[in-house]
Parts: C-alpha cells; structure tokens; sequence
C-alpha cells in the first residue's frame, strides 16, 4: 500500500491524494487550490500523475477545495467512476 499526498499539503485547500493498492490507483478527493492568484494558477496546472492512471475517486465531501478539480481530471483523461455521498453529488 502507497499513500502520495498531492494537495492540502503546503495550504489548507486542493485536497487531493493518490492511494495505491493491489494494483489500483484511487484518488481522494480532488479539490480546487483557493488563495492568491499564485496559488489559483495551480488548478491550470497538469495532475503530477496520470488521470487515465487512476481507476476511480472517492470524493469525501461536495466542497469545491475537495471536488473543484474533477472537470480537469476527466479533461485530462479520467474515466472511472466517482464515489460519493448523494448530497455531495448534489453539490457538485
């Protein structure tokens, strides 16, 4: 088992972290980085891993700081299923 923290690392927002096990790659959460115009230019950043890598999200909660990033991860090549709570899908 591999846990890669990728957001909410250095700043509060952008959670988002890759878990890989027996050979599946899940990402939690992928939320948008909120802050100065420095740290918003991030979220039109490339993924620091493959989208089409990764085989499904759990989405933690609808937030924009942990779900904002979802349309560039398909964009870029996402094609799994998101879990998630049915409120969450609301807010999203």
């Amino acid at each position: 088992m591999e846990l890669q923290f990728y957001g909410a690392t250095a700043r509060v927002t952008g959670s988002s972290h890759i878990l890989r096990v027996n050979g599946y790659t899940v990402l939690i959460d992928c939320g948008l980085i909120q802050g100065s115009r420095e740290d918003e230019a991030i979220n039109r950043q490339p993924f620091p891993f493959d989208p089409a890598s990764v085989n499904a999200v759990v989405l933690t909660h609808g937030h924009i700081d942990h779900s904002g990033r979802l349309p560039l991860l398909v964009k870029q090549g996402f094609t799994g299923p998101v879990y998630t709570q049915l409120a969450s899908v609301d807010l999203c």
